[in-house]
């Protein structure tokens, strides 16, 4: 079954992402996240994709990590696959080594632009990635959206527009950006609808856990800080124990809203923090069943 099913299936699919380990890690300092994460019972489990300029697409271990999920976790994966670094021929290294492993989904990104790396040009658009890949059998497509719009697009109509190129070339399911204020995910979800996008739609959520973390995410994304929030940060920014406590609260009473109106489903962040993802979990786990 596909990821995008899922959602004919239930009321508010749960899902989390995890990143691979450090270049100078082993693969199986994940299995300690996936283990905890395992007993959350999670819907499915995403993997990032660090392509970065750094070579080698058949050494990605994403396609590695999407596997173990699938085989040893009976968790389904979605694999991200970036496109802003690499080639044709590249890519399809990259999907024939997640078919031969049985990796059915794709989240299918852009890719963030390195300032050191100079993009490759057979990928403009997460669209021409979309399509790429539907072209080749055997892959279930789910693309990103951002309820405040893409740091680089000039307004949120523009941005709605570029989303339903996604979802014109095959994306059947989207997670969002990370987001603070949930009015601004409401406004976006109206636009999408009213545009014609009707894929499920699930929402990202980011535990804030400190400080540094927050100026980093918000820096890349541009996720505008509620004055909610910011006192939040400011109170208990130097008293980590207690900004961290904060942080899931505040993250939890995002979802106990999102799934109060309604929503899709939550795409948790979990920044390979079982801690923080188990805190949420049974903060939330009687609204999963209702």
């Amino acid at each position: 079954m596909s990821i995008a099913n899922l959602f004919q299936k239930q009321s508010t699919v749960f899902s989390f992402e995890v990143f691979p380990p450090k270049r100078n890690s082993p693969i199986d300092t994940i299995y300690k996240t996936l283990d905890e994460l395992q007993d959350l019972k999670p819907d499915f489990i995403s993997v990032t994709y660090n392509a970065g300029g750094s070579g080698d697409p058949a050494k990605q271990p994403t396609c590695e990590i999407a596997s173990i999920i699938k085989e040893k976790y009976g968790i389904p994966p979605l694999a991200h696959l970036t496109c802003v670094n690499s080639t044709r021929e590249e890519i399809s290294i990259v999907l024939d080594e997640l078919k031969a492993k049985g990796v059915e989904d794709i989240l299918a990104l852009r890719g963030d632009i390195n300032p050191d790396v100079p993009p490759k040009t057979d990928f403009a658009h997460a669209s021409d990635l979309i399509t790429f890949i539907k072209g080749q059998s055997g892959f279930s497509l789910s693309g990103a959206c951002y309820p405040e719009g893409h740091c680089e697009c000039a307004d949120v109509v523009s941005d709605i527009h570029n989303l339903r190129k996604k979802v014109d070339a095959g994306a059947k399911h989207l997670i969002s950006q990370l987001f603070f204020d949930n009015s601004a995910f409401y406004s976006f979800v109206e636009r999408a609808r009213i545009a014609g996008i009707d894929v499920p739609i699930e929402a990202g959520i980011m535990p804030v856990v400190n400080k540094n973390q927050i100026e980093r995410m918000v820096s890349l994304c541009g996720a505008s800080l509620p004055p909610k929030f910011t006192k939040m940060i400011s109170r208990y920014d130097g008293h980590p124990e207690a900004l961290r406590d904060a942080g899931i609260a505040y993250a939890v009473d995002q979802i106990v809203d999102l799934i109060s109106n309604g929503v899709d489903g939550i795409h948790l962040y979990t920044m390979n923090n079982p801690y923080v993802a188990r805190k949420i979990s049974e903060s939330i786990s009687s609204l999963r069943t209702v």
